[in-house]
């Protein structure tokens, strides 16, 4: 079958899904909204369906590929949720101490898809740590609308904390070199935003298409940033020339992307929003930054 792209659905079915996805429309909404371009056959549903992320057919890296080794581990948050979970992975058989990447999930938990991100970050050479922020509510329920119904519920001052505590773990793990990045994908891009107004010593930030945070925050910055965004994504986009103007005003170290014509969640390869080329130069541009602040 060949794949879909996003240009094989209407742009007014984009955004609903976009609005979906993020919790601003409900699935039934979704489907009222989108029938009337749901043709040739294909009904709204189908559409939501051809939409929905395929995890199996998108994986790079089994769980049993013997390059890596991973387990899930629990750690202690006390400002956040009391415990907090996740899947730590890192490469087999090495003895060099390495670099730590926490990788922060979109809004609908730790899916099969980000622990396949931490497992390509392993292969690269990295400890990759992707914490589970329902966790606190059962963890990811394993299908895609149960999570975003559970998302709301999150104390998102506790789980914040969570993440704090995730990168502080990462900087005193015993096989790491004391160097720790954060890459963040949609609210996960806000999180890596976020950690870097924080954490003072984080060692490289990396957002994808994430939420910026507040310009008073903005001074607070210490770690190198890399910010890619897509230039189909208005709502996220709108945050950007505000954030911009911070970042040059306090001096900040980034670099930025905005790839032309591509829609959020571009780099997510389980959905038609993903974009190869786009997706491509930025996993490149993704790992060539945190070689060049990891690795001293």
């Amino acid at each position: 079958m060949t794949r879909k792209t996003a240009r094989d659905f209407h742009p007014e079915v984009l955004k609903m899904f976009d609005a979906l996805v993020h919790g601003n429309i409900s699935r039934r909404q979704f489907l009222d909204s989108t029938t009337q371009f749901a043709v040739g056959g294909v009904t709204a549903a189908g559409l939501l369906e051809a939409l929905s992320p395929r995890f199996a057919e998108a994986e790079q890296v089994s769980k049993d590929d013997d390059r890596i080794e991973g387990t899930y581990v629990e750690y202690p948050s006390p400002l956040g949720y009391g415990k907090l979970r996740g899947y730590l992975v890192k490469p087999a058989d090495v003895e060099d101490k390495l670099p730590a990447i926490l990788v922060v999930h979109e809004n609908r938990g730790l899916n099969p898809h980000i622990e396949d991100i931490a497992r390509r970050l392993a292969l690269e050479g990295f400890i990759a740590f992707a914490p589970d922020a329902l966790f606190s509510l059962g963890g990811y329920p394993g299908d895609e609308d149960k999570a975003r119904e559970l998302f709301p519920r999150l104390d998102q001052a506790k789980t914040r904390q969570d993440f704090i505590a995730a990168a502080r773990v990462l900087k005193t793990l015993s096989e790491g070199n004391g160097k720790v990045g954060v890459v963040g994908f949609c609210y996960g891009g806000g999180i890596a935003n976020y950690l870097a107004t924080q954490l003072p010593d984080l060692d490289a930030a990396v957002a994808f298409y994430g939420g910026q945070p507040p310009a008073e925050d903005v001074p607070k910055i210490k770690a190198p940033l890399l910010l890619h965004y897509a230039g189909a994504d208005e709502r996220i986009n709108a945050g950007w020339p505000a954030y911009e103007a911070a970042l040059n005003q306090a001096g900040v170290n980034y670099e930025v992307y905005i790839y032309p014509g591509v829609q959020h969640g571009f780099n997510n390869d389980t959905t038609p929003r993903y974009d190869a080329e786009a997706a491509k130069a930025a996993w490149e541009r993704t790992l060539a930054f945190f070689n060049a602040y990891l690795r001293s």
